[in-house]
């Protein structure tokens, strides 16, 4: 869905990149206890998105050692609410079950709505930096937001 991705990559990925990307998921889970969850509608099943934690090694020095935040949502999940709650939940499991004090995220600047959602989540901007879309804020939420 390019208007889910168009803040990712701007690229659409290849079948073997979206396995590799799937594959990858289980990874962090095995390796850091923590990972990415997919997101459905609970009386429907359809797919609306998907974030958790991950460690991508994107070689931005202001996210090495920090547990990174993420999160995508179709267009048809956007503006309900969906993306703050799901988030919500994740940062207070990690909140409780992960030693890291702090969490940190990348949000391209274009990008209000997940600035939006970082914010109310209690991410708060630490510096800009370049990404192969443009211009990305890097946040830092404490532990309990």
């Amino acid at each position: 869905d390019p208007q889910m991705t168009q803040f990712i990559s701007p690229e659409q990925r290849t079948r073997q990149e979206s396995w590799i990307k799937f594959v990858q998921g289980a990874g962090f889970w095995s390796l850091f206890g923590y990972g990415y969850l997919a997101f459905c509608d609970r009386s429907t099943g359809q797919f609306l998105g998907n974030g958790g934690l991950a460690r991508m090694e994107r070689g931005i020095a202001g996210l090495e050692g920090y547990p990174e935040a993420g999160w995508a949502f179709a267009h048809h999940a956007w503006n309900k609410g969906y993306a703050t709650e799901a988030m919500t939940a994740i940062l207070g499991w990690a909140d409780e079950a992960l030693p890291d004090p702090e969490i940190r995220c990348i949000i391209d600047i274009n990008n209000l709505a997940s600035m939006r959602v970082g914010e109310k989540l209690g991410f708060r901007l630490v510096e800009t930096t370049e990404g192969t879309t443009g211009p990305l804020g890097l946040f830092s939420r404490q532990r309990g937001g």
